[in-house]
């Protein structure tokens, strides 16, 4: 995980680090910059640059492996005529780097942005949009990037929009970044969301021939437990241990239990991580399933002091006063940070699973209509600034890189297609995502856990409680965002 940012029109050089000091949190081990044609590896504290420039990308890095040469890691990097910034991570880098190697370059590659950056310079003839349409077709990950090829920069995101990526054009200048914030600070006021898998090509938006979300395709449902093993499995890859964030509910209990079979043949420790008010629904559920999986569980009792010292930062970072996007960052938040206390960089998330398999209670009315399968694509589709925006900021403000092996796009796209009435089996079923919580009995999982009825972040946590009861008596949430 990392931020990147970016500018081009007539700015100086301190204004893409002003850029990075804002969006710093996400990555906070290693910086560096492009001016025009010079590249550099800079200290945000100390650098000083006043002179005036037409094209500038910058990045920070958060390296996941401690033992990691991080400063071989440094962005940007540069091959040919061809500069590039990357956020997120390839779950099939080892895959690029033998393609790459097959087809004659012996260079070596150490890290997911280097093999990304050979890819789109192999593909690179005269047309970069093609040449990055091709690379994106080959990788599978979680990621944004810029690339800038001396005349033309394109900017682009995965296809479910898991990683963040904001822009803004103005006749003067134009920017990207990570972080809205970064745009921010430096006077941009018409701000967007770049759409996932959409390619940002000097400015003008370049959409898919067709999103994930469109696909039609056999929908085998005999594949999903394969698909959703393979999933979690290139998820923790490489990683010596991993923190679950932890609600005793079916999404993240039954990705805890897959976790533990991969455990058994790897060195990857796993810790469960829980957040509540004393005597919370969530917090009871977690200690029962944590118990049942035989896992250890760290806990953080929600108190009314914890909610006011920290509601500042929250509100700000997801740049909302809602009371559901406010409990929901809140219980990212808090448990980000204890997984951050313990120095563990990703966290595992049940994200989308709802979504996927029809977890809302609002999907009822949907299924009675038979337009189930209408409105999960549609919210498949906007999750990208419904929920994922809000997550990762939260978790990012304690440098804790989220993974979520629900939004695999190999997943999605089959969950898709399958019938409505394997997710919701009638109009009277109060549990609902019947086929999640069948297979998640099936492999093991407790009954009393997988067929445990939803309850939201901010109700099963007893934060929304606090929030409405308490806080809001005497406190005016939208004056954070001022």
């Amino acid at each position: 995980m990392s931020s990147i940012v970016g500018l081009l029109g007539n700015f100086k050089g301190n204004d893409i680090v002003k850029m990075l000091k804002v969006s710093k949190f996400r990555g906070f081990d290693a910086s560096g910059i492009f001016l025009d044609d010079i590249k550099l590896n800079i200290d945000l504290d100390k650098f000083n640059n006043d002179s005036n420039y037409s094209i500038g990308l910058g990045h920070n890095l958060l390296s996941i492996h401690d033992s990691e040469d991080k400063m071989s890691k440094t962005q940007p990097i540069a091959k040919d005529n061809l500069v590039l910034v990357f956020d997120g991570v390839l779950y099939n880098f080892k895959t690029i780097k033998n393609f790459l190697n097959k087809v004659g370059i012996e260079d070596e590659i150490n890290s997911d942005g280097e093999a990304l950056l050979y890819l789109i310079d192999f593909y690179n003839k005269s047309n970069l949009v093609k040449a990055i349409k091709s690379a994106v077709h080959l990788i599978d990950g979680d990621y944004s990037f810029a690339i800038w090829d001396g005349k033309n920069l394109a900017i682009t995101r995965d296809p479910l929009g898991v990683k963040p990526l904001f822009y803004s054009v103005t006749n003067d200048l134009c920017g990207f970044a990570s972080s809205k914030d970064s745009l921010k600070i430096l006077g941009f006021e018409d701000i967007k969301t770049l759409k996932p898998q959409h390619i940002l090509y000097n400015w003008n938006d370049i959409a898919p021939a067709q999103t994930i979300h469109e696909k039609v395709l056999e929908g085998d449902v005999s594949k999903i437990d394969k698909l959703l093993k393979l999933s979690v499995i290139k998820r923790v890859e490489g990683l010596i241990e991993v923190g679950v964030i932890f609600s005793g509910g079916v999404d993240s209990s039954f990705l805890a239990l897959l976790l533990s079979e991969i455990a058994k043949n790897t060195n990857l420790r796993i810790t469960l991580y829980a957040v509540g008010i004393e005597g919370s629904k969530d917090i009871e559920a977690a200690k029962y399933a944590a118990n049942q999986l035989n896992l250890p569980l760290k806990i953080k009792i929600v108190t009314e002091k914890i909610i006011r010292d920290n509601l500042a930062s929250v509100v700000k970072a997801i740049g909302d006063d809602s009371l559901m996007k406010i409990g929901v960052g809140m219980t990212t938040y808090l448990a980000t940070s204890m997984i951050k206390e313990d120095g563990i960089k990703v966290a595992i998330s049940g994200q989308g699973a709802d979504e996927l398999f029809g977890g809302y209670k609002r999907y009822l009315k949907s299924f009675s209509e038979g337009n189930l399968n209408l409105e999960l694509r549609e919210d498949i589709a906007n999750m990208y600034h419904v929920n994922l925006e809000r997550d990762d900021v939260c978790s990012m403000l304690n440098g804790v890189e989220l993974r979520l092996p629900f939004l695999d796009k190999n997943l999605v796209e089959l969950v898709l297609n399958i019938e409505d009435n394997k997710k919701i089996v009638s109009t009277d079923d109060n549990l609902r995502k019947s086929f999640l919580r069948k297979l998640a009995f099936e492999e093991g999982l407790d009954y009393k856990i997988a067929y445990r009825p939803k309850k939201a972040a901010q109700y099963g946590t007893g934060i929304d409680k606090i929030l409405r009861k308490k806080v809001l008596k005497d406190t005016d949430i939208a004056s954070f965002l001022d």
